[in-house]
């Protein structure tokens, strides 16, 4: 499945909450993850989050069962970690 995720944590978790997204998904803008996953790496990636996250912090899932329907329009500059980076 596809899934998009976005977060707002406190400000000394943000950094540990990045670097746990980036083992599973692409980062393409601040708080902002996307990628192809399993529903199983997706549970495991779920579960170590909330380990990272205090009370009042939040994470939105948005899950997308057949990729094929999205379609993406970037306005603006792509700040995807491809374009930034390679």
């Amino acid at each position: 499945m596809f899934v998009i995720i976005t977060y707002d944590v406190g400000e000394k978790r943000v950094g540990k909450v990045c670097k746990k997204l980036r083992e599973y998904l692409d980062w393409t803008q601040n708080s902002v993850f996307e990628g192809e996953i399993t529903k199983g790496t997706l549970t495991r990636c779920l579960a170590e989050l909330k380990t990272i996250m205090d009370d009042q912090d939040s994470v939105y899932l948005y899950k997308i069962d057949n990729p094929r329907n999205i379609v993406k329009e970037v306005i603006g500059e792509d700040r995807s970690f491809d374009t930034m980076f390679l």
